[in-house]
């Protein structure tokens, strides 16, 4: 395995180069997944039938601290990249450990946010607004808990053997999934949450 030392260390392989770009695809593709997701929500968000609409459920406290703790994690995420270009183990550690911990908060709101509709009388079944609404949330908290997931197993790793073409490479790819979700959330919240509050 070659390695370019004038480069990055998660670029420094061309195999390094092309797991990036392969994932870059990969996101394609979940740009696409999501933008699906959005069109449904879109085309049924007034299709509530006998059940509530989106003014009714929606509360902005539980939203405005899910978006603070995503949007905040995605800056520690910055530095888990900062450190780890810097070949600072321990403070890359430090800041996945931070990155997941907001992950983890972002759920337990989600999640409660979910039980909280449902102990309201708003179910998947209730209404095709609903149904879409679940879907939409559910897959992206879904992305979040792999999300966080990989991170456990990323961090495994760096703490075992440090920072090197492999380690570097997979956290760069975490780092691009990670601000992903948080694009993800901000059109969730800008056309969802705020729009359903109007």
């Amino acid at each position: 395995m070659k390695v370019d030392h004038t480069l990055p260390l998660e670029y420094s392989t061309e195999d390094n180069s092309n797991k990036i770009l392969g994932f870059w695809l990969f996101l394609g593709a979940e740009i696409a997944l999501f933008a699906t997701l959005f069109a449904v929500y879109f085309t049924l968000w007034n299709r509530t039938g006998s059940g509530p609409a989106g003014k009714d459920i929606f509360e902005i406290t539980p939203v405005l601290l899910e978006t603070f703790l995503l949007l905040t994690s995605s800056f520690t995420c910055g530095l888990v990249i900062n450190s780890m270009r810097h070949n600072m183990k321990k403070a890359a550690m430090t800041f996945l450990v931070i990155t997941l911990l907001l992950g983890l908060g972002f759920l337990g709101i989600e999640i409660f946010e979910f039980v909280t509709y449902v102990h309201e009388g708003a179910t998947l079944q209730t209404s095709a607004f609903l149904s879409s609404l679940f879907v939409l949330l559910g897959t992206h908290g879904l992305h979040v808990t792999m999300g966080v997931l990989w991170g456990l197993a990323l961090l495994i790793q760096i703490r075992s053997r440090g920072f090197n073409p492999v380690t570097a490479n997979k956290t760069f790819i975490f780092s691009l999934y990670w601000h992903f979700l948080d694009v993800v959330w901000i059109f969730i919240f800008s056309f969802v949450y705020l729009k359903g509050l109007m």
